[in-house]
């Protein structure tokens, strides 16, 4: 009797256990699609801002048909559908760079850079981007913690139970890893010009040690101690 007994509260206690492990895999599971949700929302704007971008490049710069046409063909894969995060980092990454080559181009039109509307949308990018950046960053700290759980014992035997399983990071490698920086300032940076630049001064030569001179009665003779 005491031995059915004792099984009974095993098997309570396993279970219990087992649903308190499953609702926090559950939770962390949750934290990871609502941390999408969030970048999803802000990738949306990013792709709505430099389709906005590109118009007002064209009509300022429209025989840059190449860069422009090449930014709007990683604009349409990034907006493609069915894209897991690792999928959609590597998109997102190709449209960085294509943006970086337009605003590189946008560099030689100063019209181009002194439009109020162009100048808004850089702003609105820019925030976009840093928005980005700290949601990316939420998004990959929750899918660390669920993979961890995912992964160790025992909660890999529960989430092996219920088929939840590792989450992909919204990460991009190499030189696609940082947003683009919309700016068109120089930050804190001081720019040496060119060594053949005419507007600056040219460097003083080192003072050399007087040399007596002669005077209008012969040459100048050393002081008598």
């Amino acid at each position: 009797m005491w031995v059915w007994i004792i099984i009974g509260v095993v098997v309570v206690l396993l279970a219990l256990a087992v649903v308190g492990v499953y609702n926090g895999l559950i939770r962390l599971r949750n934290r990871v699609q609502e941390a999408w949700r969030q970048i999803d929302v802000e990738l949306k704007r990013r792709h709505d801002l430099i389709g906005n971008l590109v118009e007002t490049v064209k009509g300022y710069a429209a025989h840059e048909r190449g860069t422009l046409e090449d930014v709007m063909k990683a604009r349409s894969a990034a907006m493609a559908g069915g894209q897991g995060p690792a999928q959609q980092a590597q998109s997102e990454g190709a449209l960085s760079a294509a943006l970086g080559r337009l605003l590189a181009v946008a560099e030689a039109y100063p019209d181009l850079k002194a439009n109020q509307n162009f100048l808004a949308l850089q702003a609105e990018l820019t925030s976009t981007e840093d928005r980005i950046a700290s949601a990316r960053r939420y998004y990959n700290a929750n899918v660390r913690e669920l993979n961890t759980r995912v992964e160790t014992v025992p909660s890999n035997i529960v989430a092996g139970m219920f088929t939840i399983g590792r989450a992909e990071y919204f990460e991009a490698e190499g030189a696609e890893r940082e947003p683009v920086r919309v700016d068109f300032g120089q930050r804190e940076a001081t720019i040496p010009p060119p060594s053949g630049y005419a507007g600056g001064a040219a460097p003083s030569a080192p003072a050399s040690p007087a040399t007596p001179q002669p005077g209008p009665e012969g040459p100048a003779q050393p002081p008598t101690p």
